[in-house]
C-alpha cells in the first residue's frame, strides 16, 4: 500500500471525501472540493466533466493509478468508486502529497 493509499484512509476516516462522480461533479460546480481524485479508468465522459470544472475552479486533479474498484477498495468499499471529491482532508497529509 502506497502512502497516498494510507493518507486516502486517513482522509476518509478524519475528513470529509464525497464518494461518485455526481456528487463530485457536484461539489466542483460549488467550489467546495479541494482536490478530486479520478480512477484511471473513469469512463470519458465523466473524465471530461471532471477536468472542465477543477480547471474552471482551480482544482486540483489526482489520477490514481488503479482501477475503480482498486479505489473503491483502499476505502473498504465493495463497489467501484470512479470519483472522488475530498472537501475536508481531517487529519490527512493528502494535500501536501499531491503539491509535491
Amino acid at each position: 500500500m502506497t502512502s497516498f493509499e494510507n493518507e486516502l484512509k486517513n482522509a476518509y476516516r478524519s475528513g470529509k471525501l464525497l464518494l461518485g462522480s455526481k456528487e463530485s461533479i457536484s461539489a466542483l460546480k460549488h467550489g467546495k472540493a479541494k482536490l478530486v481524485i479520478i480512477a484511471i479508468n473513469a469512463e470519458p465522459s465523466v473524465k471530461k466533466d471532471v477536468e472542465y470544472y477543477a480547471k474552471l475552479a482551480a482544482i486540483p486533479i489526482y489520477t490514481y493509478g488503479g482501477t475503480s474498484l482498486e479505489l473503491g477498495g483502499t476505502l473498504g468499499k465493495p463497489f467501484p468508486i470512479q470519483v472522488i471529491a475530498v472537501v475536508d482532508p481531517g487529519d490527512s497529509k493528502i494535500m501536501e502529497l499531491i503539491e509535491s
